[in-house]
């Protein structure tokens, strides 16, 4: 962005320079041409071309913009790191791109390496999704290592890139394990009513755990009883309540260990 606000500048500072230079030394025709007429020939669409363009490309290159635009993430950031940003705040800047308000939001990013930074980001939000946008909400984000204090919703539609900063993250917290993620991606997806449901008072990184207790469907309609605990969000109990219906994982070789999948944002 900075690369063509630059090269604005540059060209606009030449249409003007060039005008004002044929100006200064222009040579009347003749002895009858009245005064001033160097700075009236059609050199004089230059500056107003460059004063037109120069605030035109500031303000599409404006950071959140062009990616609004565009629908993807900037040059900068498009091959950046993804990370895991939550939301602190929101508050709108008073830009809008058709009708459709600028944001400000700030996040907590977990990085790639577990590592945890402030930063923050602009970004164009239609008005149907504005509400959504709210502390504790977790975007995948990309991030520069050697700068930090600033971020890109990611925007590549890079489901597995992001789905695995997710599972690094969950495993680094002790919320999850790799064999359970093993079962999520080669288990037989299914699904499993909860039959019961008690809190075992252990907490992890503000999730507490659960114990649950499911009826899973076989593929050919039977079932089968089993126990579950997992570590759940408090936004997040409210949909492992008794008589929910879930997404749930197992394999075939081993009906004691099922997974369950919840939504990150529940």
């Amino acid at each position: 962005m900075k690369k063509i606000r630059s090269t604005a500048l540059a060209l606009g500072a030449a249409a003007i320079g060039y005008y004002v230079y044929h100006a200064v030394t222009y040579v009347p025709a003749s002895e009858w041409e009245p005064a001033g007429m160097g700075w009236l020939g059609v050199e004089m669409a230059l500056p107003i071309i460059a004063l037109t363009l120069i605030p035109i490309v500031f303000a599409f290159t404006g950071e959140g913009i062009l990616s609004a635009l565009t629908g993807r993430n900037s040059a900068e950031f498009r091959d950046g790191l993804t990370g895991l940003g939550t939301v602190r705040s929101v508050r709108q800047t008073g830009v809008t791109v058709n009708d459709q308000p600028q944001v400000h939001v700030e996040f907590s990013v977990e990085g790639s390496d577990g590592k945890i930074f402030h930063s923050s980001a602009k970004m164009i939000v239609p008005l149907t999704e504005l509400a959504l946008l709210r502390a504790g909400v977790v975007l995948p984000v990309r991030y520069l290592p050697g700068r930090t204090d600033k971020v890109e919703v990611d925007l590549s539609g890079d489901a597995a890139a992001a789905q695995h900063a997710m599972n690094e993250s969950l495993i680094r917290k002790g919320i999850t394990t790799r064999h359970k993620l093993d079962i999520a991606e080669r288990g037989i997806a299914t699904q499993a009513v909860v039959q019961s449901l008690s809190v075992t008072g252990n907490i992890r990184d503000g999730h507490s755990e659960v114990e649950l207790g499911l009826v899973v469907t076989r593929p050919d309609g039977s079932s089968f009883a089993t126990r579950v605990t997992k570590f759940l969000a408090p936004a997040s109990v409210g949909h492992v309540q008794v008589g929910r219906v879930l997404r749930a994982h197992y394999l075939p070789e081993n009906e004691s260990e099922v997974v369950i999948a919840l939504p990150v944002n529940a």
